[in-house]
């Protein structure tokens, strides 16, 4: 005769195993949602970071832009002109006209208007005001302003 096992003990480890069971399917959802909040964590740090690095870029151009005591200054003088030296090249062959009768136009010389272009020099904020009017004008104004 066999002996009959103990139904406690079979009883007991058949639920260690059904338990081992569902414990390891709970730990993988744990693990996959650990792996998706560590990249989604690793992404918004990334993201800070560039954010911060954009912040100190503006920062520092701000900065030199406008320093302490002109910044008042600027607010009141108007729409902030950019400057490029090709932009003005081209301009200024679209009308026809020499660098002297350009600087004319702008209250400056023709060797200014080269440097200009050159990029060897850059116009200060009452020139761009001055280079924008230019703009403005087409070929027969500025045949008029120059023979007038």
């Amino acid at each position: 005769m066999r002996p009959m096992p103990n139904i406690a003990s079979i009883l007991k480890s058949e639920i260690s195993r059904v338990a081992r069971k569902e414990v390891r399917t709970e730990i993988e959802t744990l693990r996959k949602a650990s792996v998706l909040h560590r990249a989604s964590i690793a992404a918004l740090r990334r993201q800070v970071e560039k954010l911060e690095k954009e912040l100190r870029r503006a920062t520092k151009t701000v900065a030199r832009a406008a320093p302490a005591g002109d910044a008042d200054e600027a607010a009141e003088s108007g729409p902030h002109r950019r400057f490029s030296a090709s932009r003005l090249a081209a301009h200024r062959g679209k009308l026809g006209l020499s660098a002297a009768a350009y600087g004319k136009l702008v209250g400056v010389t023709g060797q200014t208007i080269y440097k200009w272009e050159q990029g060897k020099a850059r116009p200060r904020k009452a020139q761009l005001e001055g280079l924008a009017a230019v703009r403005g004008l087409g070929r027969r104004e500025v045949a008029e302003q120059l023979n007038g």
